[in-house]
Order: structure tokens, then sequence, then C-alpha cells
């Protein structure tokens, strides 16, 4: 069994060395700050009748590979709308701040809106063998099945990919915790081109209209400028039956430390 990216202490989250962040090996990778937000919001506002629609998570302290404490604060509970702050703190310094919309859930209205055609694309199965992604002499994070525009091609880019491991140990990942952790390689896929990864993220915004149903999430690409060292890059998100949202982001030029 795959290690957790975290092990929980009392009120802590313990972090395992898979969790280190690629820019400095003493810091924590992003994706592991919007999953926290999303782990400790639904474990304490979840509720069935309420869709996760929003998540944006500020990343703006580089986060220590320290045990971290996460701090909820509901702003609004109203009948179709909740809002919920998060802040993930390290030795008592906040190093991220998020927040969560929740929807209540109803019925479809009447009518027609344009939308996009469907995802056409081969499913996970149909490519192999699978590409395994993480930093070198290290264990993997994430799994990857490549469909169009391989990293470090400068052209569009879609993928498969699925997690390998929970974000807290003991804890299996729902739907909403699978997808946030997931969703800050919008920046790695949509600002890398011939010359790597420059950028780094400064946040990271999720939207969904649905979750997903199962363990694979597939990005493509859709927006990426770039304009004096800040880009904005955007994918639209699927699981393995439709569309489920976007994954936005904004990043700063950056570059990345060696030894």
């Amino acid at each position: 069994m795959v290690d957790a990216f975290f092990r929980r202490e009392a009120e802590q989250f313990v972090p395992a060395d898979i969790a280190r962040g690629p820019w400095d090996r003493e810091s924590l990778h992003g994706r592991v700050l919007a999953g926290l937000i999303a782990h400790s919001v639904e474990r304490e506002y979840g509720d069935d009748e309420f869709q996760y629609a929003r998540l944006t998570v500020d990343m703006f302290r580089l986060a220590p590979f320290a045990p971290l404490t996460v701090s909820t604060r509901l702003v609004r509970q109203g009948g179709r709308i909740r809002v919920i702050e998060g802040t993930i703190a390290a030795a008592g310094v906040d190093v991220a701040q998020g927040s969560v919309v929740m929807l209540r859930r109803t019925d479809e209205p009447e009518g027609h809106v344009w939308s996009p055609p469907p995802w056409q694309v081969p499913p996970p199965a149909q490519l192999s063998p699978p590409r395994i992604e993480g930093e070198p002499r290290r264990p993997p994070m994430w799994e990857t099945r490549n469909i169009d525009g391989a990293m470090g091609s400068v052209e569009q880019k879609r993928a498969w990919i699925r997690e390998l491991r929970p974000l807290v140990g003991g804890e299996p990942l729902t739907p909403f915790t699978r997808v946030a952790v997931a969703c800050d390689f919008a920046n790695p896929f949509a600002n890398s081109g011939d010359h790597g990864l420059n950028h780094v993220n400064a946040d990271v915004s999720l939207y969904l209209h649905r979750l997903p149903v199962d363990e694979w999430i597939g990005f493509e690409v859709t927006s990426h400028h770039s304009a004096d060292g800040v880009a904005v890059g955007e994918c639209a998100l699927y699981d393995t039956t439709g569309a489920i949202g976007r994954s936005l982001v904004c990043a700063v030029a950056q570059r990345r430390r060696t030894g």
C-alpha cells in the first residue's frame, strides 16, 4: 500500500516525503494545499444536498515541509448558497487561504443552452502503457495517460491523470478531494512549453458543475497567455462520462532551484 501525503496527529497534518514541492525540497507541493482545504471543508460542512461549485486557494507564502493545521470558518449559510473559508498554517504562520462555495442541487431549468461538444478522446483503458509522473528519484505522485501534446511540446495538451495515494492516511479520497488534489495540475499542464515549466502558480481555482464519478480526471488545456512574467492558464476537466468543470491558475515567472 502506498503512503499518503499526510498522516494525522491530533490537530496537525504531518507531511510525508512525497508531499515535497518541485521548486524547493523544503517546501510542500501546491496540490496538497488545495487538497487539505477541500478535505477539511468537506469533513466539517459536507452536505449531499449541496454541490461543491468552487474551490479557490491562494498560495501566498511558500509552505514549509512541516506539520500543518487547517482552520475553517462558515462565512454564509443560506438556503441555496454556503461559503466556507479555510486557512492553512505552519508553526502559527498562515501559508495559504481558501474558500469553498457550495450551491444547493435542484432540478434543471427548461430550455436549451449552448455547450461545447462532447469530449471525443480515447478512455484511459485504451491508452497504454501508462506513464508515471513524479520527480526524479522519488516515488510517483500520480499516473498519467497522455492523449495529445506531451510535456515539453508547444501544442495543446490533453491527458488523463489518476491519483495513486490518499491525501490523509486512513481516509479514502472522496470525489471532491480527489479533484481538488488534482486541480493544481493546471499550472504545469497549461504553463509549460519547450523550455519546461518556468511559472509557479500563486493560486488555483476549481469550478465544478458536478463531481467526478471515478478515479480518472481528464485535463485539456483551453488557454494560456503570459506577459511580463505573469501567466494565466486554464484547463477543462472531465471524467470518463463527460465534462465536470474547469481549473484556472495565475502564475509568476520562477527559476527552478537546483541541488
